[in-house]
């Protein structure tokens, strides 16, 4: 497809690179000359310096004959008037913009017909979601949803002392006393598509699918996580943690703030009626201990310096708080951060790019292509979510005489309401949805395309 991106900030970059990976015709404006120089050097890309909003930036990018634009600039202005001004351009074209402030995030929903939106998208309000999500499971690293929440891909570290350190995934469910399915496994950086004879091992990342009933099941007979999320701790009083704080409000737990800056947390006190808001300095490990860090079943560091947010991260930990959640706004450093206890990590471009992609994967929809695209193991492995259609092979065939491509898995399969965490003797029929996961050595794009023959 040919895509316009507006803006070559963190996002922009980051969507560049994921759309010209997967062999899109791309376009970038954006007003810095050299930002615009430097991802046109590193990327195959055509690069257009101009006003995003503005008709002559937006027609010599090409926007007449395009099918996408993602406005991601960092102004929301700039995003809703460069997204009118392309529909106006060119009426058939799909519009992304990227909405950060709380006072536009409703109402561009609300009225994205009127401002030419077919998707918006606010990197902050998504990661508060992802966090929400991963405090009401505690014990997970992540959590990725599929057929419309039937089905769960959750992500676990093994340790050192772990009941699963050394052990045949062939016996594992003998030790979790309940049916889950590893279905990759990422180690020293490379994503595996493990058998039943792979034997895990200290620091591995294990990618779990299982009902939710059984995930539950499963932390508690590794004995992770005693107790459920009533009390969180939040260094910083950024967006995310305004977001984050409305929704654990709703969701009935308790959340503090401890922001640096009086007149922030006086903005925070007066939007939070719920939430308890403390002046003071995050990094001090004094003033954490006086605000009862201990007594707190998670912590959130969302300050603006991912270098502060790991070491307040890394106190938690000494601290023994329960559950941790670490903010990066540089994810691509991740593999160099594995080896520290920082729980739970969050980029919130790379959450943001990964819904991006998949609206464009769904443009290209055909007939048995993927509904959903989940990034794992840091990009490494795909989790991909199919319906099983009449031209789909092997119906009605068990699994374990399939002829599967290498580094291939089918992790489950879907019936309606009911779900199947696959074994050798699952088989699949007309309507059912199946999880797919793959490290990407082989290319999949519809169904059929993860069978040999």
């Amino acid at each position: 497809m040919k895509i316009v991106v507006a803006g070559a900030g963190k996002v922009g970059s980051s969507l560049v690179s994921q759309l010209v990976n997967e062999g899109h015709e791309i376009t970038v404006v954006d007003r810095d000359t050299d930002v615009l120089e430097e991802t046109m050097q590193m990327y195959d890309v055509i690069g257009v310096q101009g006003n995003a909003a503005s008709m002559e930036a937006l027609e010599e990018a090409g926007i007449r004959t395009a099918d996408l634009l993602i406005a991601a600039t960092d102004r929301d202005e700039v995003n809703l008037l460069s997204c009118l001004t392309a529909h106006g351009l060119n009426p058939d074209l799909h519009t992304i913009g990227r909405i950060r402030d709380k006072d536009y995030r409703a109402q561009a929903y609300q009225m994205r017909d009127y401002f030419a939106l077919n998707y918006v998208i606010n990197p902050e309000h998504e990661a508060a979601i992802e966090m929400r999500r991963l405090l009401n499971f505690p014990g997970f690293l992540g959590l990725e949803t599929f057929a419309k929440g039937n089905v769960e891909i959750a992500v676990l570290k093994i340790g050192e002392s772990s009941a699963l350190n050394g052990i045949k995934l062939s016996g594992m469910n003998d030790i979790v006393h309940c049916h889950v399915l590893v279905c990759a496994v990422q180690r020293n950086g490379e994503c595996i598509i493990p058998d039943g004879n792979f034997v895990l091992r200290n620091n591995d990342l294990i990618y779990v699918t299982a009902s939710s009933s059984n995930l539950s099941v499963l932390l508690k007979n590794l004995g992770i996580i005693t107790r459920k999320v009533r009390s969180v701790l939040i260094a910083g009083g950024s967006l995310i943690s305004y977001y984050l704080a409305k929704e654990l409000e709703s969701s009935g737990i308790s959340s503090t703030i401890v922001e640096a800056k009086r007149q922030r947390c006086e903005e925070l006190a007066m939007l939070l009626p719920n939430t308890r808001i403390i002046v003071g300095d995050a990094s001090s490990q004094a003033f954490l201990d006086s605000v009862g860090i201990d007594d707190f079943d998670a912590m959130v560091t969302l300050t603006g310096l991912d270098e502060l947010n790991i070491v307040i991260s890394l106190y938690g930990n000494s601290r023994k708080v329960p559950h941790l959640i670490t903010k990066l706004s540089h994810a691509e450093n991740n593999r160099m951060l594995d080896s520290l206890p920082l729980g739970s990590v969050i980029a919130p471009k790379e959450l943001v790019c990964s819904s991006i992609v998949r609206y464009v994967r769904a443009m290209q929809n055909k007939e048995g292509a993927a509904i959903t695209i989940h990034r794992i193991a840091d990009g490494q492995g795909e989790a991909i979510e199919f319906n099983v259609d009449e031209d789909t092979k092997h119906l009605g065939m068990p699994l374990k005489d399939m002829n599967l491509k290498p580094n291939v898995l089918i992790a489950s399969i879907t019936d309606g309401m009911n779900t199947e965490i696959s074994t050798g003797n699952s088989k699949f029929k007309v309507g059912d949805n199946v999880i797919v996961v793959t490290n990407k050595t082989t290319s999949i794009r519809q169904l059929n395309d993860i069978f040999e023959d």
